[in-house]
């Protein structure tokens, strides 16, 4: 099982330098890659691409490049760039994001994300290949019909036509896609307890194109609070999770909050959702049980994490992804040195 950081956003002048050497550390602890996010606000494309100029042997994943926030060539077209500038350390995630960002940022209908998906795979696989690419599905249609458009070709060689594709999904349905059609799955809120049944459904989407598991990398993103104190170790990660089994998305369509139900924590996540959404955030936070946290993060000592380490590698994880849940750049570099001391210790890593 190999280890990544999982940077997420940045909101404020200060944190792209503190990104950077968080990065820095993890390459120097042989942390495999480094994922970037985008929603509304910081973009993951020029995060990576600063990142990729002051590094030299850790990947950059786009963890998430939005499929509403760009044309499927375009991904192609930044994916083929950022690999070859890189040296092919580039890995391309992709999500559909919610309803609210697609509907009220981009301005993109959210509805069959499924389709919409498969569709935009396929054109960037085409694109990277240097196919002429042409489609004419439901959701996209290259060349458009009846004008001056032709089929056009990457006018590049990429430094890799197969550069790995991940898909972030959450539900069944999409888990499957994500075994048909991705090289790998980028996981939330993912409980090595749960896992098989998830497992279940991306296994039965890779034996639709003859496929196993095998070279399929399994990446959650996990939380990591490093303290003896288990209860108090868990805190820092209740307005990260609160947030998301109760504010993102609506009352009636929360993929997060759907998510906890399938793992058995379904009252315990509505309660958290009624008390978010009536603004009552630090009730929420103090709605959430500690057992769901408990299952989705690395929270303890030493000797624990390297435990539940032990368990996420048993559960089928190739690449875990961490978050360290810390005050200061201090406390966050030392974060990934425990974790990857523990994973050591627990001879999970390579």
């Amino acid at each position: 099982m190999r280890l990544g950081l999982s940077l997420g956003y940045w909101g404020s002048a200060a944190e792209p330098a503190a990104h950077l050497a968080l990065t820095k550390e993890a390459e120097s602890l042989g942390y495999s890659v480094v994922w970037a996010a985008e929603a509304y606000g910081s973009d993951t494309v020029t995060m990576l691409t600063w990142l990729a100029a002051q590094t030299d042997t850790i990947d950059l994943g786009a963890g998430v490049m939005q499929i509403p926030a760009r044309a499927a060539t375009m991904t192609a077209m930044t994916a083929a760039s950022l690999d070859t500038l890189s040296g092919g350390r580039f890995r391309l995630g992709l999500g559909v994001s919610g309803p609210q960002v697609s509907e009220g940022w981009y301005g993109v209908p959210f509805a069959k994300p499924l389709g919409r998906t498969r569709e935009y795979v396929q054109v960037v696989r085409a694109t990277l290949a240097r196919e002429k690419v042409a489609i004419d599905g439901e959701h996209i249609t290259l060349p458009l019909p009846g004008g001056p458009g032709k089929a056009l070709q990457l006018a590049m060689r990429p430094q890799r036509a197969d550069l790995p594709i991940y898909l972030a999904v959450i539900g069944p349905k999409n888990l499957e896609l994500a075994g048909e059609v991705a090289d790998g799955w980028l996981a939330v809120f993912f409980a090595p307890e749960h896992a098989a049944e998830q497992l279940a459904h991306v296994k039965a989407g890779a034996a639709k194109t003859g496929r196993d598991l095998s070279g399929f990398d399994v990446v959650p993103t996990v939380p990591v609070v490093v303290g003896d104190d288990v209860a108090a170790a868990a805190d820092p990660v209740r307005a990260y999770t609160a947030l998301y089994l109760g504010g993102m998305g609506s009352r009636k369509q929360n993929f997060y909050n759907n998510l906890a139900h399938r793992m058995g924590f379904g009252e315990a996540a509505d309660r958290v959702q009624e008390l978010y959404l009536a603004k009552k955030h630090r009730e929420a936070m103090a709605a959430i049980p500690h057992e769901f946290i408990d299952r989705v993060s690395l929270i303890g000592g030493p000797d624990r994490i390297a435990d539940r380490l032990t368990a996420y590698a048993e559960a089928g994880v190739t690449t875990l992804a961490v978050t360290p849940f810390a005050a200061t750049p201090e406390e966050r570099a030392a974060t990934l040195r425990v974790v990857a001391e523990a994973a050591a210790k627990a001879g999970v890593g390579e």
